[in-house]
């Protein structure tokens, strides 16, 4: 089943998990997932804590090796690409976001053009100064990023990610950016500002964001997809269709309540009291 259906994508286009078991060695199989990523829309990786959301898009970007099955990028099995390859098609904002050494703001999102050093655009000046902008840390470019606050070093890796597949590729090869948690740092206003922006990256420019969310009504308002992992299950396709009230009772044994924003986009009201049949999680 695809998280993002587009009738427009080839599988040449697609990032897909074939059969792919997400779980870590040694440890119970957390679920396994059959379905495919569409370039051109936000698929949201949504369930409770422990349900394997960032081992997944782990194996997704090639960092960690799935219990079982195989992950494709562009028809080719993720261990054929060499790192460098990779690197220039998928850009990955890992859940830790800490810097080892005192670099700059511009100096980390500088590193996001490293993999095209080889070729290197006649806008590399151009693409720092305007993925920091995009991120709203231009302000922040000569501060250390180990001075900043959570969200603001959040911003300024955002920024480093979007560098890195800034331009289009030769043979218009698809582009995708990998998120874990990308909204956990952020105040609200910038939790709407950041979804905002990458689905504008991925509507107006064809990239494919796959990004794991805890709040379900970023992932109703931004993700054209889900993919929804709990109880050793997983469910993809689209949002509306797939996180629905019955979907949570069961995954996060919560009850909830869909209305409508007024622009007609469906949320959630979540009660604090677990779901009428369902026992609480902390009895």
């Amino acid at each position: 089943m695809s998280a993002a259906a587009s009738p427009l994508s080839t599988t040449a286009d697609l990032l897909v998990c074939d059969q792919l078991g997400v779980g870590v060695p040694g440890r119970p199989l957390l679920a396994t997932v059959h379905t495919q990523f569409v370039p051109g829309r936000v698929t949201a990786i949504l369930g409770p804590n422990g349900a394997g959301k960032s081992t997944l898009l782990s194996m997704l970007s090639g960092q960690r090796t799935p219990r079982s099955g195989r992950v494709r990028l562009a028809g080719k099995p993720l261990p054929g690409w060499s790192a460098l390859a990779l690197a220039r098609q998928r850009a990955v904002l890992p859940q830790e976001t800490a810097v080892a050494f005192d670099f700059t703001v511009q100096e980390v999102v500088e590193m996001g053009r490293f993999p095209h050093r080889q070729h290197p655009s006649r806008h590399e000046a151009r693409i720092v100064r305007e993925a920091l902008a995009s991120t709203g840390v231009a302000h922040l470019a000569g501060r250390s990023v180990n001075t900043l606050s959570g969200g603001e070093r959040a911003r300024a890796h955002l920024a480093r990610a979007l560098a890195q597949i800034w331009e289009p590729l030769p043979g218009g090869a698809a582009r995708w950016l990998l998120l874990d948690e990308p909204t956990a740092a952020l105040d609200l206003a910038h939790q709407h500002q950041t979804m905002a922006l990458v689905r504008r990256w991925a509507v107006e420019q064809g990239v494919g964001v796959v990004a794991v969310l805890h709040d379900l009504n970023l992932a109703l308002r931004y993700a054209h997809g889900v993919v929804l992992l709990g109880q050793g299950r997983c469910e993809a396709g689209p949002t509306a269709q797939t996180l629905t009230p019955a979907a949570i009772a069961r995954v996060w044994g919560v009850a909830c309540t869909e209305v409508r924003a007024s622009d007609g986009v469906p949320q959630f009201l979540v009660a604090g009291a677990a779901a009428p049949g369902l026992p609480s999680k902390f009895e």
